[in-house]
């Protein structure tokens, strides 16, 4: 893998219907329905209006045999009306399921956390290596005649892996790891290889941004090394809805898009279906503008371990870089722009003229020429052609605006004698990526430990564009552990304000710095208990202020409470119009009914002494 110049991985080839995916075809986008699967007519209406908004798969739950018996009537609906889009069913802890839905279906999703293994107690098992590989003998001997009916049906298979769903066998051998959920998908795709059966797709997703990005380089390396090149599915596991969900999943989809892997995404928000669709366009189109793009002469550090990054080593410049939280740097040009107290950057940079009327509790930047050294907390900007300035100014912290093609011999030697310096990096190329990468490996080179924010620059007229396109850009650079800050530079009519929300929440997204409720909300399907829109909202107006704390708001028990596992608490579809509460993974009440959950849901909050009045 190029890690500075643009390639997508090269897949092996799965028919999928009338919609092949891999190998030289575009990187595909899908949807999952919401709708109750025995509705054959809201099923079919609802997948016409993704299909409609350019989905390419549709997925549906099939929760037992009646509902895979079903996705005839649904697949017979759809072609009548002349769409062939390929249909998914998605089986859960049912392997008869998914024998019976491979008769009616283009591809059959099956987890390999519930599939034969039992569902998960987290309890500590052991298990010998004598145990251990009869487990894997059961799985084998109840995969083979599923691959079976699926090879005399021509049926693909997704082997979907989910991070909340790892069985306690895995978890007893790997523990609630990257690693596991690699073996949990190799276990199966061994079996796959063994009986030649191809046609086979893999999604490994999680909620932690951090885990799923980690996870997914893991597993295509480990497939590398055991010669399989097979179709990767992304996405993000209960991303939620508005900004939260668009930039989280444009976070971590886009990260691994921007190296080259993935073949099908899927944007995962609490959402009507339809509405998915767009957001993935966008994030596709978006990273394949780099295709073909002018070569970047990158070398890889010595340092550097991709699949398992650390935090580059860096000085601290005040309260950029070392052990601090990555910073916040906004622009105001004018004095009279509105900040926002929750999402209050860390610094304001003002060009050249330094506003009347300052903040005692933020930072400013100012371009060096117009710089005073009476103006307290306000710092000077210089560029790399001010090198001599630069050298020659007395100010405990100096920024420097440095494009990757200007990190010469001249300006490494003045940095390494200049620990004061914070870089903002700067890149105009269509791959900025590569450029930022670039730079900050051959920093790591060269023994430079000068902190690095980001600029990046945009001109967006909708805020979803900003969004989309900054979290796909900052995605990989977070992940690789390289970033001290960001700056997002627009130029539009979106409000500063805006930008600057938009950069707490690609922080937070990328589990590097928090500053408001986190939501891990799934994005519904068939097998979802209550109205979970409305209930998203609900839950979001009583809790919005909570800084800080994390809450799971999940449809139905398949991935809660295990996705959830790490949020303080948790809020599950437990039947219909009936919801259980959790503190962590223990559950606390359960079958509370649905118009007086949210209101429960509080006092539990409350009872554990996290909840303040706004």
């Amino acid at each position: 893998m190029d890690l500075f110049n643009y390639s997508r991985r090269q897949a092996t080839e799965v028919n999928i219907g009338a919609t092949p995916m891999g190998g030289a075809h575009p990187i595909r986008i899908q949807s999952m329905t919401n709708t109750v699967t025995l509705d054959t007519e809201a099923c079919v209406e609802q997948a016409k209006r993704i299909i409609n908004a350019g989905g390419e798969y549709v997925r549906m739950t099939t929760q037992g045999v009646r509902e895979a018996e079903n996705m005839m009537n649904i697949n017979i609906g759809l072609r009548s009306q002349g769409y062939n889009t390929p249909l998914v069913a998605d089986v859960h802890f049912n392997p008869n399921v998914a024998d019976v839905a491979a008769q009616y279906v283009e591809k059959v999703r099956i987890n390999p956390g519930n599939y034969v293994d039992a569902a998960r107690t987290f309890k500590k098992l052991e298990y010998t290596d004598e145990e251990y590989a009869q487990e894997i003998e059961k799985i084998r001997a109840r995969l083979i005649p599923f691959l079976n009916i699926c090879k005399e049906n021509h049926t693909a298979i997704r082997i979907g892996v989910n991070h909340g769903s790892l069985s306690d066998r895995i978890m007893s051998r790997y523990g609630d790891t990257p690693e596991g959920m690699v073996e949990s998908c190799m276990e199966f795709l061994r079996i796959c290889v063994a009986e030649k059966f191809m046609d086979v797709v893999i999604s490994i997703k999680a909620s932690n941004t951090v885990v799923m990005v980690k996870t997914v380089r893991l597993l295509a390396a480990e497939m590398e090394k055991e010669g399989m090149a097979f179709p990767l599915h992304l996405g993000v596991t209960e991303a939620g809805d508005g900004e939260d969900g668009r930039i989280k999943s444009a976070l971590g989809i886009g990260a691994l898009l921007a190296d080259g892997l993935g073949d099908t995404i899927r944007v995962s928000l609490s959402e009507a279906p339809e509405a998915e669709i767009p957001v993935a366009r966008k994030l596709v189109d978006y990273i394949l503008e780099r295709e073909g793009h002018p070569y970047i002469p990158g070398k890889v550090s010595e340092g550097f371990n991709y699949l398992s990054p650390t935090r580059r080593e860096t000085i601290a410049v005040k309260n950029i870089g070392g052990d601090n939280l990555p910073v916040v740097v906004s622009e105001r040009l004018d004095e009279s722009d509105a900040i926002d107290e929750q999402f209050k950057p860390d610094y304001i940079y003002c060009g050249q003229t330094l506003p009347k009327k300052r903040r005692e509790d933020v930072a400013y930047i100012v371009d060096a020429n117009d710089w005073n050294p009476e103006d307290k907390n306000v710092y000077p900007a210089f560029n790399y052609q001010q090198m001599l300035l630069l050298h020659h100014t007395k100010a405990d912290m100096k920024f420097l605006f440095l494009p990757y093609m200007a990190l010469n011999r001249e300006v490494i030697a003045a940095l390494k004698v200049h620990p004061e310096v914070v870089i903002i990096a700067q890149s105009s190329h269509i791959n900025r990526l590569g450029e930022f990468r670039g730079m900050l490996h051959e920093m790591m080179d060269e023994g430079l430990k000068n902190p690095v924010v980001f600029f990046q620059f945009y001109q967006e007229e909708e805020a979803e564009d900003l969004q989309i396109k900054s979290a796909a850009d900052m995605g990989p650079l977070v992940f690789d552990g390289l970033c001290d800050g960001i700056f997002l530079f627009h130029q539009g009519t979106l409000s500063h304000e805006l930008v600057d929300t938009t950069a707490f929440g690609i922080l937070q997204a990328g589990r590097v710095r928090t500053s408001k409720t986190e939501y891990i909300s799934c994005p519904g399907c068939g097998r979802t208990l209550y109205d979970l829109e409305s209930t998203i909202a609900r839950i979001k107006t009583a809790t919005s202020h909570l800084k800080g704390l994390k809450i799971g708001i999940m449809g139905c028990i398949v991935n809660g409470p295990g996705e959830m596992a790490d949020a303080d608490y948790g809020y599950v579809g437990a039947g219909r119009g009936k919801v259980s509460l959790y503190k962590k993974k223990e559950c606390i009440e359960k079958n509370i009914p649905e118009e007086q959950a949210v209101e429960k849901l509080i006092e539990l909050i409350q009872n554990h002494g996290d909840y303040i009045e706004k």
